[in-house]
């Protein structure tokens, strides 16, 4: 042990420099579809409730009040996972934290398909989130930490861009399941794919970073070198670059308390930031999203056609991450997360105001375009703000705000809406977006293109 405290690595190299210098192969590219899968499996289901809301209503004759309080459900559960998932992540490892966040909403699911009663349903949406919760943000830091700073922004945005998918893919559950076996088929259907887990648990690796920071030098050397030797294979190569003797890997983390890392000199700003632009963002997106398909029934749609509707809006979310991806790597991090809260926000004012199918469905693609281009940018952002020992901690914490705002979102329209209708909701939601952007061009600071441990000084 080092007097200065740190831990003295028994290789020649530790593991920032090792991991920096491997070029991207079909290895890397397979744990992140694995990590992208799993997280398409949690947006499916995160995605399902504006789709299936206004039937929930329907069956178990809520209020509009009772109807926006349930639908914050899922997300008292997202918060308290977020909140302990990334402690728990930075003190046992990532891989089992993400593991356990799949059974935990898989079992969620099936508890939804069997609820006798509305107060049975909340607590099982409350299970959901709570896996949901917990395995976001230990996504975001597994990916940061295996991908090389050159690629990480644009992979960890097309981690994001799965949500789209899933929302879109949730959709298409709900349109074809719903008019057949009604809301109970479509929660069981989204239990089954927790059985992925056990991909999970052969293929993905604990992260090396992770232990190099905890002072498990051997078994992150032996994690690393068979990681190396399977992009070896992948590259179809004996021979790897040399790892560069660049200053941010000359140093191994100091194991502390995560949680207070965050409010560290150099993390206070970031830490209020990222905090306030979670929260004002998710307030938002959820408090507007959530009721899109509900919005449409008592127009006068009928359950199908609302679904379709909010279906073909959504579709523009690929096309918003695909553009968020490659911005992130062009204009930056700050630039792209204003960029697309203020399109969100303008988005959103006018579609509040549409006053027919054809303009509500044009500004509903311009909507969803950036608002899952902000999804794609802020997931990106976040994990790079924080150091290798607290990263899950920030992102984990981050997130938890965040779900802040998405319980108060929905459950706002729901009592604001009779009094100010939906233009003023949209109107709210267009703030919000507004308030979050301010906050990241005033205290952000840019991260493209450098090492996480640069990044953390």
């Amino acid at each position: 042990m080092a007097s200065s405290g740190t831990v003295e690595t028994t290789y020649k190299f530790n593991i920032p420099q090792r991991l920096e210098r491997l070029p991207m192969s079909s290895y890397q590219k397979k744990i992140f579809g694995i990590i992208a899968t799993a997280w398409l499996f949690d947006s499916i289901d995160l995605g399902m409730l504006t789709f299936v809301l206004g039937s929930l209503q329907k069956a178990f004759h809520l209020t509009v009040v009772e109807t926006g309080l349930l639908s914050s459900a899922s997300f008292l559960g997202m918060f308290f996972g977020a909140a302990i998932s990334g402690m728990l992540a930075d003190r046992f490892g990532r891989k089992i934290v993400f593991q356990w966040s799949m059974v935990i909403w898989g079992l969620g699911s099936f508890l939804c398909a069997f609820s006798t009663s509305s107060a049975m349903l909340a607590w099982s949406r409350v299970a959901v989130g709570l896996g949901m919760g917990m395995e976001f943000p230990i996504g975001q830091s597994l990916v940061s930490e295996f991908i090389p700073a050159k690629n990480r922004g644009r992979y960890i945005a097309y981690l994001e861009g799965f949500w789209p998918i899933g929302f879109i893919v949730a959709g298409l559950l709900a349109y074809l399941i719903l008019p057949v076996g009604g809301w109970r088929w479509v929660f069981a259907a989204e239990g089954i794919p927790a059985i992925f887990v056990l991909f999970i648990r052969r293929i993905v690796p604990e992260s090396p970073r992770w232990l190099e920071c905890n002072g498990r030098d051997t078994e992150a050397d032996q994690v690393m070198a068979k990681f190396e030797d399977n992009v070896k294979k992948a590259l179809g190569t004996q021979q790897l670059p040399q790892p560069s003797g660049d200053s941010y890997g000359a140093k191994v983390c100091e194991p502390r308390s995560s949680f207070l890392d965050l409010w560290a000199p150099g993390y206070v700003k970031r830490t209020i930031m990222v905090w306030t632009l979670w929260f004002f963002g998710l307030l938002g997106y959820y408090g507007l999203t959530t009721w899109l398909g509900a919005f449409l029934q008592q127009a006068g749609y009928s359950v199908t056609k609302s679904v379709f509707y909010t279906l073909l809006i959504s579709l523009a979310g690929i096309p918003g991450f695909f553009v968020s991806a490659y911005l992130l790597e062009v204009i930056g991090r700050k630039g792209t997360v204003a960029l697309m809260l203020i399109g969100s926000a303008v988005s959103a004012y006018f579609y509040g105001s549409a006053t027919n199918i054809t303009t509500l469905i044009i500004f509903g693609l311009c909507m969803q375009f950036f608002m899952f281009g902000m999804w794609s940018a802020i997931y990106a952002y976040t994990p790079e703000l924080y150091p290798t020992r607290a990263r899950a901690t920030g992102a984990g914490f981050a997130s938890a705000v965040g779900r802040l705002g998405s319980l108060l979102g929905p459950a706002i329209v729901g009592v604001f809406l009779p009094k100010s209708g939906h233009a003023g909701i949209f109107t709210l939601g267009a703030i919000s977006f507004v308030i979050a952007a301010l906050i990241v061009l005033i205290l952000g600071v840019e991260t493209k293109g450098r090492v996480l441990e640069e990044i953390s000084g």
